[in-house]
């Protein structure tokens, strides 16, 4: 059989770095991280990535001015579906300049950047007040390393404990990954990107400022977070709900997207959707009802696939039914829970001799001690304390585990 041919739209690899390192707010290499800082060594200002205010709030620089990318952002990616020429001028002056091209697909995407923009700089100005003899390039690597592993435990422990439905909880604690046997360095996989595309858990209408939104027009249009503030923006998103992620749940607006990420899977040649199930220990489908109890599910199923086994990985990972407490299904969340030790811990500021105080300094380590670690935490962190209206959490209120 031939090799896939690379040069279509569907890629075999894509432009990950393989480890959390927060690359979309600093960049896929030097070039676009050096473009991104502020590079200055003057009291008040070393350490920082370059940042703007607009009414009181910080936020990234634009990317564009009069319609043309600013020369000082060449190194940075062009954000992807951004075209200069036939974007409406007042939306292509909204585009922030980030390190990763996916950054500014919606404005909830760069208000995460955004987020940890703020904590980069806060971070970087407690730093350099602790200690003035440090200069520019320390002082922000400094604040770097301690950014990347807030937002691992993050990760760690409140979006895993959020999505795994477990009674127990998980800490990231990097400790029990010191000596394991399967601390191995990271690599992205075609069934990591696949397994994450959850585009059935976004609603047809997303609500900002009190007016509900549809796909289309949210994307690439941070005049709705400029316009909320980045507090209101998080309060406003941990009030949405989301919605059921499985089969027949996409909007029309992404199903293009899903058709690609199938595409991909056949150019990648994965294994059957039985054939993980066997890999992760768990019992094989020997009939299309063994995926699903849902009728239509089992229906189009058969109507696609000649047998269970023939079933393709991305269409059983969201075809099969939800667990208990949780939105993922079994596989899914098999395959999750493997990432949040192998990929998280794994990452070498966590490593045994270079997860020490000196690498993040006692401001940077302290932080690193607090608990907890939350998005709500963060945004407390930075912004005005009148501007968090709202719960910031990943779990809608009043939510209970069934028995």
């Amino acid at each position: 059989m031939p090799r896939p041919d690379e040069s279509e739209d569907v890629r075999l690899r894509n432009t990950s770095n393989h480890q959390i390192d927060m690359c979309p707010l600093y960049g896929n290499n030097a070039a676009q991280t050096d473009a991104l800082r502020l590079r200055s060594d003057a009291s008040g200002r070393r350490g920082r990535l370059k940042s703007q205010k607009i009414d009181g709030e910080e936020w990234a620089p634009f990317l564009f001015e009069n319609g043309v990318k600013k020369p000082e952002f060449a190194a940075v990616d062009d954000p992807l579906g951004v075209d200069p020429p036939t974007m409406p001028p007042a939306q292509l002056a909204r585009i922030f300049a980030f390190g990763g091209d996916r950054a500014n697909a919606a404005p909830h995407v760069a208000m995460l950047n955004t987020l940890f923009l703020r904590e980069h700089n806060r971070l970087a100005g407690l730093i350099e007040a602790a200690q003035p003899g440090w200069d520019d390039e320390r002082v922000f690597q400094t604040a770097r390393n301690t950014v990347i592993v807030e937002f691992i435990q993050i990760v760690g422990e409140e979006y895993i404990n959020h999505i795994s439905g477990e009674v127990f909880q998980l800490q990231a604690n990097p400790v029990v990954a010191h000596r394991a046997r399967w601390n191995r360095p990271n690599w992205m996989t075609t069934e990591f990107s696949l397994l994450y595309r959850w585009h059935s858990l976004i609603p047809d209408h997303i609500t900002c400022g009190g007016t509900p939104y549809d796909i289309p027009s949210m994307l690439r249009n941070n005049a709705l977070l400029l316009g909320d503030g980045l507090a209101g923006s998080f309060v406003g998103m941990s009030g949405q709900k989301a919605g059921r992620l499985g089969a027949f749940n996409t909007s029309p607006a992404l199903v293009p997207i899903e058709l690609k990420a199938i595409e991909q899977g056949r150019r990648a040649r994965l294994d059957s959707y039985a054939a993980y199930r066997r890999y992760m220990n768990m019992k094989p489908p020997t009939g299309f009802g063994d995926i699903s109890a849902d009728p239509r599910v089992v229906a189009r199923l058969s109507e696609l696939y000649a047998g269970p086994e023939d079933v393709e990985l991305y269409v059983g990972l969201f075809a099969e039914d939800p667990g208990r407490n949780s939105p993922l299904a079994p596989l899914m969340k098999a395959m999750v829970a493997v990432d949040a030790f192998s990929q998280a811990l794994t990452n070498p500021l966590l490593s045994e001799h270079v997860f020490v105080k000196s690498t993040f300094s006692p401001v940077g380590w302290a932080v690193i001690q607090q608990r907890p670690h939350t998005l709500d935490a963060v945004v407390r962190r930075n912004s005005p304390a009148a501007a968090v209206t709202g719960p910031i959490t990943m779990t809608q209120p009043g939510w209970r585990r069934r028995r």
